[in-house]
């Protein structure tokens, strides 16, 4: 395992983090056995860092961290979760969600807390109700050690939050070979790290995309790495980037994480290699019909669509030909046609989706 001092917080974590948003499941339910034999064997194998939220699996990922960090692994990793802002309506909010949190961790201390997707709308809620004072007050009474935000809009109010408030340690933004300039970019990363922010990445395979990209997008990549491990080493070669973060979900996915962080160093892609994930990335481009990454905030529709598996769907429509998106599609239950343009779900969604004229376009390429 490799490691990287995360910014201006002092500390030292490995360059693999553990997602703790998609655990494995077994007959519906997390395999709560499964997760916590993951996380372990990560932990064992250097892993030092994991990052869950106050309403991952609607709050058993919490609960699921806290267990496996018992017998002696608390001393060996650093834990990273969330205020969950959407749900903060008022000053004493604080409070009982950092309670309830600390609660379900089992823990007196929370490593690395952060307010959780932040956006130009959050960003004002709470400064109007002085989150970032509590935050410093959870820090100097030892609740939490760092402060620090996920963010999901564009740069400008990226660059803004930065300059705002001088107490943030680090920050945690989405960045893959794909989406160099979404929401905060590389020039979100570059502008983070002038400012001495550790900074964390999230969504490094597009929910899964660049594991099994397209074909076109998998023939412009070398045979020499996997899809996965060319997808990561994208983000490590830069020396900016303290840690990236995989949501794992199977023990074969955590090994050959962990194998390929092993190898990760900055500056270890040649200019060929960027320029072939740049010329992926042009193939790539031609083919993404929606940027969802299947986090899954938009669920459960009241109406019952299977957001995330009808945008999979539509997606599949130029990735991988219409033929294998029909049969995909037709064994989706929650259809586009049960949409009825409520908005609850892009209320939701980080990525700030138009998610019911997409379920219309999706309807209509479907209906054809």
């Amino acid at each position: 395992m490799q490691y990287r001092k995360f910014g201006k917080t002092g500390e030292t974590v490995s360059v693999l983090g553990f997602g703790a948003m998609r655990f494995p499941y077994i007959d519906g339910k997390v395999d709560e056995t499964e997760a916590i034999a993951m996380m372990r064997h990560a932990m064992d194998e250097g892993l030092t860092y994991i990052d869950t939220a106050y309403f991952y699996h609607d709050g058993e990922s919490e609960k699921i961290v806290g267990k496996a960090i018992k017998n002696g692994y608390r001393e060996k990793v650093h834990i990273a979760t969330k205020l969950p802002l959407c749900f903060v309506e008022k000053e004493e909010d604080f409070e009982k969600f950092l309670s309830t949190q600390l609660e379900r961790l089992e823990i007196e201390t929370i490593d690395f807390y952060l307010m959780h997707a932040l956006d130009r709308k959050e960003w004002e809620k709470a400064k109007q109700l002085r989150l970032p004072e509590k935050m410093e007050q959870a820090k100097k009474d030892g609740r939490i050690r760092h402060i620090g935000f996920s963010f999901h809009d564009d740069y400008e109010i990226f660059q803004q939050i930065l300059d705002e408030y001088d107490g943030w340690e680090f920050c945690q933004i989405q960045l893959n070979y794909i989406g160099l300039d979404y929401q905060a970019g590389i020039r979100g990363l570059e502008y983070a790290a002038s400012k001495g922010l550790g900074v964390v990445i999230m969504e490094p395979l597009l929910g899964g995309k660049l594991a099994v990209p397209p074909r076109g997008v998998q023939a412009a990549l070398s045979p020499e790495k996997t899809p996965v491990e060319w997808a990561l080493d994208f983000l490590w070669n830069r020396p900016e980037v303290t840690l990236l973060l995989s949501g794992m979900s199977t023990m074969q996915q955590a090994q050959d994480n962990l194998a390929y962080a092993d190898r990760a160093r900055a500056g270890m892609l040649s200019a060929a290699d960027l320029a072939m994930l740049a010329e992926a990335k042009k193939v790539y481009d031609t083919t993404a019909l929606v940027p969802c990454t299947k986090c899954r905030y938009c669920m459960p529709c009241p109406f019952g669509v299977e957001i995330p598996r009808v945008f999979e769907g539509y997606n599949m429509t130029v990735s991988q030909g219409k033929d294998a998106a029909k049969a995909f599609y037709e064994q989706i239950e929650g259809k586009a046609d049960k949409c009825r343009a409520c908005r609850k779900c892009e209320k939701m969604c980080p990525q700030h989706i138009e998610i019911s004229a997409m379920m219309a376009e999706a309807k209509a390429a479907f209906a054809e």
